[in-house]
């Protein structure tokens, strides 16, 4: 398996809390696996004093969960955290989508054309693999085309955590999402503020309701015999 390594030119902790970000990101770590604070200090060459600073900076993200005495593990992609987050990234990507049309897409017009192209092909010929990278991608250009870097740098960390969180029921939303890009993609190339802010809230509306429908299915039916 390979995974990553820090680069060096950050603080150690924060180097640490990069790769093993990137590492949960692309699956090379799943939910429930154990984050020994020794085993991240020997692969990482560091002490153990930056393998915490990652590991907490990591929770505050979402991304790990801390049990006193039980350590580290890589959470879980759902629960109200992952709800809150995604109804963040709503009005968040609302504006994005306004701003975006205001400019008919910028510089990027061309690209988030032909990124809705590209994965209209991959959704129809049900090459899944090639999705998750197209949909961070697309919301990615939504937010460069807006011309607002606050707003850019605001979504960027929070649209890698929302594709982590979807992955594991990406066949599910894939045509409902493709269809929602090129219609989104299409009021932002018109230069029409209004229908692509309404078309990005009833987008990730509609990942609001997928969340809560993952998050009931994995939650066990409690429900004992009549009259419990």
């Amino acid at each position: 398996m390979t995974t990553s390594q820090p680069t060096g030119r950050t603080a150690p902790g924060a180097a640490v809390a990069d790769a093993v970000r990137e590492d949960i990101l692309a699956g090379r770590m799943a939910p429930g696996d154990r984050l020994r604070e020794v085993d991240l200090a020997e692969r990482f060459g560091v002490s153990r004093v930056p393998v915490r600073e990652a590991l907490s900076q990591l929770q505050s993200e979402g991304f790990v969960t801390l049990v006193r005495y039980r350590g580290a593990t890589v959470s879980a992609p759902s629960g109200p955290a992952a709800l809150e987050l995604v109804q963040i990234r709503r009005g968040l990507e609302v504006l994005a989508a306004q701003l975006a049309a205001r400019s008919r897409g910028g510089a990027v017009a061309a690209e988030l054309a032909r990124v809705v192209e590209l994965g209209r092909s991959a959704d129809l010929t049900h090459a899944h693999d090639e999705l998750p990278p197209l949909i961070l991608r697309f919301h990615t250009l939504v937010a460069e085309a807006s011309g607002n870097q606050q707003l850019g740098a605001m979504l960027e960390q929070i649209l890698e955590r929302v594709s982590w969180i979807f992955g594991q029921r990406l066949e599910s939303r894939t045509h409902i999402s493709w269809s929602d890009h090129a219609a989104i993609a299409q009021a932002i190339l018109n230069g029409s503020p209004v229908q692509a802010g309404y078309l990005m809230d009833e987008h990730i509306a509609r990942d609001e309701e997928l969340l809560a429908d993952m998050d009931a299915e994995a939650t066990p039916d409690r429900t004992g015999p009549s009259g419990a």
